[in-house]
């Protein structure tokens, strides 16, 4: 164990002391791992149906309101600080207008999600309260994959559901950001001048695998249910997540919730 250490320690410092070149580094494997599951490369291919995107927008909605409350809870503090561009950034409104158009007014109601994501979510919710330096982590991967792959993926989206305009597409733009490029230029120099000790930095690169470990068990989870279903002849019987109904098509969507957030996450390091 002391020997691995030792090693990953210096990797790391071959390959710098910025925070987003050791996240970077720290993730690669989980990066390729979750960008090359069959769910990643359906997605991309536009393999997606309109009552899937329906309940990923949950299933975003529920890690963004997390993720996005703990930030503004935790926005003094100083390692949150730096990086807390809500204006910019903030994604919970965007999801919320695009839930609305999809669900109607009483979307809340008809929000549900799997066991996946409210794990990631409690995850967030414990980092937030105890560690909230931890959230410096899960905040660059998601919002600097959201900022990397919004046009790429919003595009796909857009053409895989037949939309002629841009409703429901909210979560894909962010009018707040004129220059993609130069506002992640400027959120990893912020980052990198985060004061960290060895010992905070280390949990942060465990926190940055983690993320992307939490969106690849949810693929995992998926790949079985799309096996039971294509094995039953479309009709499981078993409930896909606690409080869900067997339905074939909620439990082929439930596992798609957090697909794009995966495949944003997937390429922040573009």
């Amino acid at each position: 164990m002391e020997t691995m250490k030792s090693a990953r320690k210096n990797h790391f410092e071959a390959v710098g002391s910025d925070l987003s070149e050791q996240i970077k580094a720290a993730t690669n494997h989980n990066h390729i791992r979750a960008e090359n599951t069959e769910l990643m490369l359906n997605y991309q291919k536009g393999q997606i149906n309109l009552q899937q995107y329906k309940v990923l927008l949950c299933s975003l909605y529920e890690i963004y309101r997390a993720l996005e409350e703990e930030m503004d809870r935790n926005a003094s503090h100083p390692a949150v600080a730096p990086i807390y561009f809500p204006q910019e950034l903030a994604r919970l409104e965007a999801l919320e207008r695009d839930l609305e158009h999809f669900l109607g007014s009483d979307w809340r109601k008809k929000v549900i999600v799997p066991a996946a994501t409210l794990r990631y979510q409690q995850r967030l919710r414990q980092v937030g309260r105890e560690n909230p330096e931890l959230l410096v982590a899960h905040a660059y991967t998601r919002y600097l994959g959201d900022l990397s792959g919004g046009v790429v993926l919003g595009k796909i989206t857009q053409k895989s559901l037949g939309l002629s305009g841009t409703e429901g597409l909210s979560f894909f733009s962010f009018p707040g950001v004129s220059s993609p490029n130069r506002f992640k230029q400027l959120y990893r120099s912020r980052m990198n001048g985060i004061e960290l000790t060895e010992k905070q930095r280390a949990e942060v690169l465990e926190e940055a695998v983690l993320s992307f470990e939490l969106n690849i068990q949810v693929f995992d989870d998926l790949q079985k249910m799309l096996n039971v279903t294509t094995e039953s002849g479309g009709r499981s019987k078993r409930p896909a997540a606690a409080g869900l109904p067997a339905s074939p098509i909620v439990q082929l969507a439930v596992g798609l919730c957090v697909a794009l957030s995966a495949i944003g996450a997937g390429i922040y390091a573009m």
